[in-house]
């Protein structure tokens, strides 16, 4: 997670015992994002059945922002809240929160494109989504996802917007005579807490709900859908649901193509559950806690902040998990890397599929949610 508009750093000092728990379950946090980006990054540079999927290009350009918040930011953190001291110096403090605030905002916004891209696919109708998700419209979104934080990020940061009315007190918490440490405290006033948040968290979450909610009502029907399509298709119950569907020749078979990709947006509505529920867990403490600690004098505990900033954090290493561990596709490729190309892991099974492996591609999104 970043340091997004954050509080001061939880310094309050921790014990020998609690920096040994804290620095394992931080590196073990930091090896998680690291490996499962850059293993997501190589199947589908490696995989050209991947590179087909148009979903595919705003999950390699997350897992990129996910590997650099773990690669350029997640260390920092972790030495400064272990050795209670920044020791890098006041520009390279500015630098590592604007990439902060940057490279976690850029993640979030990639997590709201994926959410409108599903929505188009399994919502719309195949034509539709074709013209919705071209080319130019795929470049032009993955561009705002790194250039719109950039207005949050190294802008405001770099000239001190954030600070503006809070100086006195940040400078306050920068240096602790006692223990004789200097921190790298990045405290936002009102307007930037506000501003930042908004654009950061709750604009993107507000759309990916939408989104996701409409997922499931779709889904939903497409299950019923599947059931009546199987009902219909069986001679024992030839005149099972006379009112329901009035027109479907119920003496044929169902389409497969059709049953087969509504089971499959069927399956992928079981796991908008688990994608909301990781995404709100992750980084909603941090927002609201961001917002409210200006209002109330930022009173709210260092070792608090702590916690709901590497609960963030978090969420870069979590990322990979849902958005491609839990693909069928993604997991054959990762076997494939893992076992060195072995022959076992490669596709035979689509071959004798009862339905053609076109079916998987039919609206876009069934690479994305199975």
């Amino acid at each position: 997670l970043s340091r997004l508009p954050c509080a001061p750093s939880s310094s309050e000092g921790f014990g020998i015992a609690e920096k040994i728990v804290l620095l394992s379950f931080i590196s073990a946090v930091i090896v998680m994002a690291i490996l499962g980006n850059l293993l997501v990054m190589v199947a589908v540079c490696r995989d050209r059945q991947l590179r087909k999927i148009k979903t595919n290009y705003f999950i390699v350009s997350l897992a990129f922002a996910d590997l650099l918040v773990s690669v350029l930011v997640m260390p920092f953190g972790a030495i400064e809240l272990v050795q209670d001291n920044w020791i890098y110096g006041e520009m390279f403090c500015l630098v590592r929160t604007s990439l902060d605030v940057l490279l976690t905002t850029a993640s979030i916004l990639h997590l709201c494109c994926i959410s409108l891209d599903r929505y188009y696919a399994i919502c719309c109708q195949p034509l539709v989504y074709r013209n919705k998700m071209t080319p130019l419209r795929i470049a032009v979104m993955l561009g705002g996802c790194w250039v719109i934080p950039t207005f949050i990020s190294f802008l405001p940061i770099m000239q001190g917007w954030n600070s503006i009315g809070i100086i006195d007190l940040i400078q306050q918490r920068q240096f602790n005579k006692a223990s004789n440490s200097t921190y790298c405290i990045f405290m936002v006033n009102k307007p930037y807490a506000i501003t930042c948040s908004v654009v950061a968290f709750y604009i993107p979450f507000l759309l990916m709900v939408l989104a996701y909610h409409r997922i499931y009502v779709t889904a939903r029907a497409h299950a019923r859908q599947i059931r009546l399509l199987q009902r219909a298709g069986n001679p024992a119950e030839p005149r099972e649901h006379p009112r329901e569907h009035p027109q479907e020749p119920r003496q044929h078979p169902p389409d497969q193509h059709s049953t087969h990709r509504m089971r499959t947006e069927t399956k992928a509505a079981k796991t908008l559950c688990i994608i909301m529920g990781c995404f709100c867990l992750c980084w909603a403490p941090f927002f609201v806690t961001n917002i409210v600690d200006p209002f109330i004098n930022y009173t709210v505990p260092g070792k608090l902040w702590t916690a709901f900033l590497w609960l963030g954090y978090i969420n870069s290493g979590l990322n990979p998990f849902l958005y491609a561990f839990l693909n069928k596709a993604f997991r054959r490729a990762f076997l494939i890397i893992l076992c060195c190309g072995d022959e076992r892991y490669r596709r035979p099974s689509i071959l004798g599929q009862t339905v053609p492996c076109s079916t998987t591609t039919i609206n876009g999104s069934t690479h994305v949610l199975r």
